[in-house]
Order: structure tokens, then C-alpha cells, then sequence
């Protein structure tokens, strides 16, 4: 998998990447970009969040700011916070209640 990974876009990277986060957990888009050895390619993982084809098959809602804040969703911030609610994922005032709980870190990713 690490020759395919070479060959692809940083774009491709990321949604590679997001496939790998589980169904009722978050990551943050720091730790993408750690898990791809760019640990400041933070606002690219979210650029490419942003241009997702297939959301939300490929989870980009998953990914939050590193506070726990919901951060943004192409589809919308409403959308996000519903999609994480419907997985389990408890939000309050915008942020991710259990969020040290559900993290998942670069290094897992």
C-alpha cells in the first residue's frame, strides 16, 4: 500500500486516510496530516475534505478541529453535526462532547 500511496495526489491521501476512521470516532485535521507525514499540511487535509466526491461513504465528517470543534462540511455545518449525532458522537454548543474519548490519533490512523 506505501508504493500506492506514493502515486497518488495529497487529495487522495486524505480520502485514503478517512476510510481508515471508524464508524463513531473523530480525528482531527492535524492528525491527518501527522498520519501523512505533513505535520503542517493541517489546512490542505481540510481543503481536501472540502473537495470529497463521495461524502459521506468516505467519512470527511469524521474530522474535527483540534479543540473539538465541528470545523467546516461542504454539505453543510447542520449536516455534519447530524451525520456524527446519528453515529454516536454527542455534540454540545457545536463541539464534540466526548472528544478525547472518540479521538482517534495520528499514529492509529
Amino acid at each position: 500500500m506505501a508504493r500506492e500511496l506514493r502515486s497518488k495526489s495529497f487529495d487522495e491521501k486524505v480520502w485514503l486516510k478517512l476510510k481508515e476512521i471508524p464508524y463513531g470516532r473523530v480525528t482531527t485535521y492535524k492528525a491527518i496530516a501527522i498520519a501523512l507525514g505533513k505535520p503542517n499540511a493541517a489546512r490542505a487535509v481540510g481543503n481536501a475534505c472540502r473537495k470529497n466526491p463521495s461524502a459521506p461513504d468516505v467519512p470527511c465528517h469524521r474530522v474535527v478541529k483540534s479543540n473539538g470543534g465541528l470545523g467546516g462540511y461542504a454539505k453543510g455545518p447542520k449536516r455534519k453535526k447530524l451525520l456524527l449525532q446519528s453515529e454516536g458522537v454527542e455534540i454540545k454548543n457545536g463541539v464534540v462532547e466526548n472528544f478525547y474519548k472518540i479521538l482517534l490519533k495520528p499514529r492509529h490512523i
